[in-house]
């Protein structure tokens, strides 16, 4: 007769809203879990008081302000955010860009996204290019960054994935405990992993329930990223509008996915990958496996394409992305 099995008592979730939008760690051991949030909460803070498009005392703004386009020492918490900012626009040949701050505001949003109007009736002026992730000159040795005159930085396309990945890998090192950190659907893991992994829910929505999840895959290590064009949304001019910009035009990306998740060995990367699919449009799939990267693709007629490995789902996990 074979012994019954063991059950495993569920992960410990903990949630807050931060950065505009909803925070979660899960870690194994509830008695890990305030700490670990705690850890998320001071790192999350951080990160806004360094690199917030929507706050004026913010270090990011202040150099903008400030340095006049000349060398500015900053802190290292912003000059990293920065640095993956430049790395993920050099690794998808400019197609996500940290320079769209302007044609950001020009659409409408100039602030938290929760306090954002949602009808804007004010016209628009003509879309223009991004000036150019190149003409923001980081200089590692001196810790300096130099942002040209009327350049502005958004680190929306990277700064949530950024974060997921420093705070997973701080928590697991503190507390020494495998840890999952979702901000927003930008999902990273550190530490060591459950037994059977971490079940994360894809979904059109990140607040979709588990259960309602289109499907859940396992992440042992690496991270999980999905972007798409139904979540923030709001009318501009007329017309529908959503948060991510075609840097070689200044418009809105088409919105011919409604959701691209991606898997790689970084958020960061993922979230990279993610985003471009969104502005790559038709050419997503053939650009995706071209770089041999794992993605599930949603149309905006809700058909899926899955590219590159993209795991067999499981049926119960943690959370949407």
């Amino acid at each position: 007769m074979n012994a019954p099995a063991t059950l495993r008592p569920a992960p410990a979730v903990r949630t807050m809203r931060a950065i505009g939008t909803s925070a979660t760690v899960v870690v194994e051991d509830v008695d890990l879990a305030d700490a670990a949030l705690g850890l998320l909460a001071a790192d999350l803070a951080d990160l806004d008081e360094a690199c917030s498009r929507f706050r004026s005392d913010s270090e990011l703004r202040l150099v903008e302000r400030l340095g006049q386009g000349r060398p500015t020492p900053v802190s290292s918490l912003l000059f990293a955010a920065l640095e993956a900012a430049a790395a993920v626009a050099a690794r998808t040949a400019g197609i996500v860009d940290p320079t769209i701050g302007s044609a950001l505001v020009e659409l409408g949003y100039d602030r938290d996204f929760d306090a954002i109007a949602i009808e804007h009736d004010r016209p628009a002026s003509p879309p223009e290019p991004a000036p150019g992730w190149w003409q923001v000159r980081l200089d590692p040795s001196a810790r300096t960054v130099s942002i040209p005159v009327g350049v502005h930085v958004d680190l929306g396309s990277t700064g949530k994935a950024f974060a997921a990945d420093r705070s997973a890998r701080r928590i697991a090192e503190a507390l020494d405990c495998g840890v999952l950190v979702n901000l927003g659907g930008d999902v990273a893991v550190a530490g060591a992993a459950p037994t059977d992994g971490w079940g994360v829910g894809v979904a059109l929505s990140s607040a979709t329930a588990p259960s309602a999840a289109d499907e859940i895959v396992v992440l042992r290590s690496g991270g999980l990223a999905s972007s798409g064009t139904t979540a923030r949304t709001w009318s501009r001019d007329g017309r529908r509008v959503h948060h991510i910009i075609d840097p070689w035009t200044g418009e809105v990306a088409p919105s011919t996915w409604a959701l691209v998740s991606v898997l790689a060995p970084t958020c960061l990367e993922a979230n990279g990958w993610s985003t471009a699919s969104i502005v790559w449009g038709d050419d997503a799939p053939g650009n995706l496996a071209a770089h041999g990267i794992a993605a599930r693709l949603v149309a905006s007629d809700g058909s899926v394409e899955l590219v590159g490995g993209w795991p067999v789902p499981r049926t119960a996990g943690i959370g949407a992305v």
